[in-house]
């Protein structure tokens, strides 16, 4: 049953108080597994244990462990009882699996490997070989697959026989004598053609495959781009291992937008609402040292002009709203450049048509700006040379901070690095110490100080 998450929450949260266990345990047992974990991240650790011990259906208690965060999955299942874990664990996709266990315990997941049943346990080790982000990292070992000389009748009751627990059964993969992907059919047209057709004779040959160390986020883009279902995961040898569904995709996505977010903002890149304070400061105190360098540096900056704000005090007004263009600007064409990256609409290829078009953007709406500034400035002190040097310094402070916005995310998107990163305190500490330079530098010369 779907329930509105925040209304979940808080009735739980009230027969929590109350001690109301048989209406607590009738709505947890109605609830989704997916919608209580949500209830779970604002819950203390025995409620929440209290409420999974309340779950009588196992794979609801599956859907509920793949859809916790890492600290709050690992600090719930620590005492558990391996049997038990083993028990949810099963009637849960094999790639779940493989996910949760990886996050476990080294002493935790190899008991759970051999409490597991020989073949679920083996698919499970052979997903556990590939890195987590990765298409054999995410792809279900579980799929459909017949030999090209199957006729439409055969492969239908292999469908009804064989396949009957495949997961997501969106498509029918077609191999040859050595596993290897030749051909792919919808169930669309396995049963609209007549029932003695071999597949080799409707099947597309032209199939979009992706290998198994292919990235995550790359596997995601191909499915979104060609609007299909499912993808099919090959190896080296361009034998079928395994797939990747969209509901995968819609978790890379998800997952992934958080963390440019995350990084974005300095935060780190994941969640750290759930965190413990200290975590939490040991999380983003890194990723703040950056600005810290820099407000040190436009110290000194401000300081070798330490005269010429003694002669024209006014100066310092202007310092913040010089500062603050800039910095926005240079956000806004980070985001633009690293959600254009993320997304495939940019390439690495635009490098040039990119940044010139970020420049120039910044320079317009830095005329814009620093006029409107200058005129401010020329009403309130009567300096036409103080509005030039306001207008002027934004104009450069705008213009720059778009070019280095737009600028950073390609470099670092070039050499590998994680274009977000560049977006965070990066960026903003970058734009302030220019900003700062080419305010006093245009100030002491057409102000002659």
């Amino acid at each position: 049953m779907q329930f509105d998450r925040k209304i979940l929450v808080e009735t739980i949260k009230r027969l929590l108080r109350r001690e109301a266990t048989p209406h607590l345990q009738k709505i947890v047992n109605k609830a989704h597994g997916a919608d209580l974990s949500v209830v779970f991240h604002s819950l203390s650790l025995s409620h929440q244990k209290k409420l999974f011990s309340m779950i009588e259906d196992i794979e609801q208690k599956g859907i509920l462990f793949s859809e916790l965060d890492e600290d709050i999955f690992l600090d719930l299942v620590e005492d558990m009882n391996i049997d038990e874990m083993v028990e949810i664990l099963e009637a849960m996709p094999t790639d779940d699996i493989a996910d949760l266990i990886g996050k476990m315990p080294e002493a935790m997941s190899s008991a759970i490997l051999e409490r597991m049943q020989k073949e679920g346990s083996e698919e499970v080790e052979g997903l556990l070989r590939y890195e987590d982000d990765t298409a054999g990292g995410i792809m279900i070992p579980d799929f459909i697959a017949l030999k090209e000389d199957t006729t439409a009748k055969e492969a239908i009751e292999s469908l009804q026989k064989e396949y009957q627990d495949v997961e997501m059964p969106f498509y029918l993969y077609v191999v040859d004598e050595y596993g290897k992907l030749v051909g792919v059919s919808s169930l669309r047209q396995l049963v609209v053609v007549p029932p003695e057709t071999p597949l080799k004779n409707f099947m597309t040959t032209d199939v979009i495959s992706v290998h198994t160390y292919m990235d995550q986020e790359e596997v995601a883009k191909i499915v979104a781009r060609y609007d299909i279902l499912a993808v099919p995961v090959v190896d080296e040898t361009n034998r079928l291992v395994g797939i990747v569904t969209v509901d995968d995709v819609i978790d890379i996505f998800r997952r992934e937008a958080t963390e440019d977010i995350l990084k974005m903002a300095g935060a780190g890149e994941e969640f750290v609402e759930t965190k413990s304070i200290l975590k939490s400061t040991r999380i983003r105190l890194p990723w703040l040292f950056a600005s810290c360098i820099g407000g040190i540096i436009a110290f000194y900056i401000i300081e070798r002009f330490e005269g010429s704000l003694n002669r024209f005090i006014y100066l310092a007004a202007f310092i913040p709203v010089i500062m603050g263009m800039g910095g926005n600007i240079g956000t806004q064409s980070s985001t633009i450049v690293v959600r254009g990256l993320a997304t495939g609409r940019l390439h690495l290829r635009d490098f040039g048509s990119v940044v010139i078009k970020e420049l120039a953007i910044g320079f317009i709406l830095g005329l814009v700006y620093g006029m409107l500034i200058g005129f401010v400035a020329q009403m309130q002190y009567s300096s036409k040379m103080l509005a030039l040097s306001v207008g002027l310094a934004v104009i450069s402070s705008m213009s720059i901070a778009a070019l280095i916005g737009s600028l950073m995310p390609m470099i670092f998107a070039r050499i590998n690095i994680d274009p977000a990163v560049a977006t965070g305190p990066f960026v903003t500490t970058a734009i302030d110490i220019i900003s700062i330079f080419f305010y006093f530098q245009i100030a002491t010369i057409l102000l002659g100080i």
